[in-house]
Formats: structure tokens, C-alpha cells, sequence
């Protein structure tokens, strides 16, 4: 949730964040946005988890964790949308805080490269979720989002089996994540027949439409690039 430029990562959604992978690729990989890092090559200095949880940005990650279930209550329970709005608000500009912090405070970690992508991914998730139960979005776009969700999730698997860590942010994901972000909220204030509503849905329904394309087709880049580093590794493999 965030502006895209600046956010730590969504592990597959934001490249320019030291926190969203080692940048360090096995020889003879891409090194572009379709390079795979390798776990084996992570610092062997790592602080322990405690310590990498009090530094801020990882605390603003767990901070905008906590408040998904509050949001998602928000939502389908007392439906104050107002609040959850204003949850998401921050969640996004903590997003894009946190990666910030993480730079100027040189505080970028392994558990900051977990923690930021993860809270993405359930805010996304439980706000498809919450709006398919409220009939806000169409029963399609959430299975479609979903399903790339489930898709990148395998990838994940697969790469750790093979001792790879998470392939390079692209620059479609980061987009994905923005056009979402700024849909979410609108999709939102369409709810009613105010004359806000009425302005802010034809502008909710074009970020929805593009964020949804490229969010599904990031997932099928990230799928490429699971691909091309699993088989790599099987033929290179004696």
C-alpha cells in the first residue's frame, strides 16, 4: 500500500528497496528484474530476529500487520467504513514510510524483507475478501487475484526448496500494487448514492481494471522467473 517507488517491498512488487532481496544472483542468472537471489550467499552477521523486530520500519510492518484483523472487522462487522478507510490510508503511508526509514536509518533486514511484502499481501487479500462479501467487487476479479496469490505462494516454496530466496521485484508489480491501493479506498466511497460516490467510480473501476491486470500478470512473471531458476538449478546440478 503505498507509493510504489519507495516501499520496502512486496518481495515480488518493488525493486529499488535493499530489504527486498539480496540482489546477488547464482552465475549465469539475469541479473535484471528476472534474476533470482540466492539464500546461500545472505550475510552470515544477520542479527537475531528479536533485535531485527525493534528496529522502526519492522515495527511499522508488524504495526500495520496487527491492524489487518481490526480492518477486515471493520469491514464485514459494524461496516464503519470511514475507519477502515483511514486504516488503509495508513497502512499505505506507513508501506511507503517504512521503506523509506529503512534506507535513511540503514536498518534493512531479512525480517523487514518478510514482514513488509506479507502485510501487502493480507491487506490485499482481506479487502477482496470483505468486498466480495459486501458485493463491491465481482466474484471473478477476487478468484482471479486470489488464485495469482495461491501461484506466487507455490513459487515461494519451490525457490526455498531449491535454496533460492525471492526473484527481483518488477516494476509491473509495483505498479500493480499502486493502481490497488488507490482502487481500494475509492471502491469504498462508490458505497451510497452521494455525489462523491458518483465521482469516485468511474476513477475506483480504472484502477481496479489495470491494478487487476497487472497484478495477475506480475504473478505470471513471477512464475517465469520460479521457472527459469528451478530448471537452471536442475541442469547445473551434477
Amino acid at each position: 500500500m503505498s507509493e510504489p517507488e519507495t516501499s520496502q517491498t512486496d518481495g515480488a512488487d518493488r525493486p529499488e528497496d535493499g530489504r527486498a532481496g539480496t540482489g546477488q544472483d547464482r552465475p549465469g542468472r539475469q541479473s535484471s528484474g528476472d534474476s533470482i537471489s540466492d539464500s546461500s550467499v545472505q550475510p552470515s552477521a544477520e542479527p537475531s530476529l528479536a533485535r531485527q523486530a525493534l528496529t522502526v520500519p519492522n515495527l511499522l510492518s508488524i504495526l500495520r500487520l496487527a491492524l489487518v484483523p481490526v480492518f477486515l472487522w471493520l469491514l464485514l462487522g459494524p461496516e464503519e467504513d470511514g475507519w477502515a478507510l483511514a486504516i488503509l490510508m495508513f497502512a499505505g503511508f506507513t508501506d511507503w514510510l517504512d521503506g523509506k526509514l529503512a534506507r535513511w536509518l540503514d536498518q534493512m533486514s531479512r525480517l523487514g524483507q518478510l514482514l513488509d511484502p506479507a502485510a501487502d499481501r493480507l491487506y490485499i487479500a482481506a479487502t477482496l475478501v470483505a468486498f466480495l462479501f459486501r458485493d463491491i467487487v465481482p466474484w471473478w476479479m477476487v478468484v482471479a487475484l486470489l488464485a495469482r496469490e495461491l501461484c506466487v505462494g507455490v513459487c515461494l516454496l519451490a525457490l526455498r526448496w531449491r535454496g533460492f530466496g525471492p526473484p527481483e521485484v518488477t516494476y509491473v508489480g509495483k505498479a500493480a500494487t499502486f493502481n490497488l491501493m488507490y482502487a481500494f479506498p475509492l471502491l469504498l466511497l462508490t458505497q451510497g448514492g452521494s455525489t462523491l460516490a458518483e465521482v469516485a467510480r468511474p476513477v475506483a473501476y480504472a484502477f481496479s481494471l489495470w491494478g487487476g491486470v497487472l497484478y495477475f500478470w506480475s504473478g505470471v512473471l513471477y512464475v517465469i522467473q520460479t521457472v527459469r531458476a528451478v530448471s537452471g538449478a536442475a541442469r547445473a546440478a551434477p
